[in-house]
């Protein structure tokens, strides 16, 4: 079973990345939630033992990050985790500037 997080500020968009994955995964994950950046990040910490195999994360939540994204925080708090290491991370955005954004995180 896979065990999966969602880290969006909309709700809409929550809902929807969970329902699909739910039909890529044939219903056989555990989906968890986060509405920010922040959230996400107390998720990895409770999660820890246990990491998740999968996260997805919005860039463009809470301002707090600025000038950086949350969502570029937030996966640079992932990669601080040794438990994180194996865990696939996707980066949803409409950000004009995303493919930047994410070469410069695996780097």
């Amino acid at each position: 079973m896979k065990k999966i997080l969602i880290v969006d500020d909309i709700e809409g968009w929550r809902n929807y990345h969970s329902q699909v994955l739910r039909n890529i995964f044939l219903n056989n994950c555990e989906i968890q939630t986060a509405d920010s950046a922040r959230a996400g990040y107390d998720k990895l910490l409770e999660n820890n033992d246990k990491p998740f195999d999968i996260i997805l994360t919005d860039l463009q939540m809470e301002p707090d990050f600025e000038p950086q994204y949350a969502g570029e925080w937030f996966v640079e708090q992932i990669k601080t985790f040794k438990s994180y290491y194996k865990t696939k991370v996707i980066i949803i955005s409409a950000t004009y500037n995303i493919n930047v954004i994410a070469d410069n995180l695996i780097s």
